[in-house]
């Protein structure tokens, strides 16, 4: 039997043992963009139209967060019985920008506060087996609890 590890959505994010997400960095003015694209720079000010691939900041803090206690329609594929998650909004420390995601399993609304720090993990969305055994674990970045860092 093995496990397979891929993610839900690719080239949103690493699988590494310190996961990342993969953003967009405009070679000219320097602005980021979440998730990645091709094309021109979202800054008015900027004209450049080349977004260069960047590996983003694994850490931020809560600018907001909502708890989640149905099941979203397909074609998203919730992991069965469904189970309540929250939604978490966090500015990234270095670029600034707010990435959506959610909380590990077993942590909901409750459990976060505005400025709270948080840290990217990985998480299994949805895991599907074949009949030869081989099982496939769907992979979707979180946003998990990180230890304070002293000032």
């Amino acid at each position: 039997m093995s496990t397979q590890r891929v993610p839900a959505v690719d080239g949103w994010f690493s699988l590494d043992e310190h996961p990342h997400l993969i953003g967009g960095r405009c070679a000219s003015c320097g602005t980021y963009v979440f998730p990645p694209r091709a094309g021109a720079c979202p800054n008015p000010e900027c004209e450049s139209d080349e977004l260069v691939p960047t590996a983003l900041s694994r850490h931020g803090r809560v600018w907001s967060y909502t708890e989640n206690r149905y099941a979203p329609p397909p074609p998203y594929k919730a992991a069965e019985p469904f189970e309540p998650y929250a939604l978490v909004a966090v500015e990234l420390e270095k670029e600034g920008i707010i990435v959506l995601g959610q909380a590990p399993k077993g942590i909901l609304a409750p459990d976060l506060r505005v400025g709270m720090r948080m840290q990217l993990e990985t998480d299994v969305l949805f895991t599907e087996s074949n009949d030869q055994g081989e099982t496939t674990e769907h992979m979707i970045y979180v946003w998990a609890p990180a230890a304070e860092v002293a000032s």
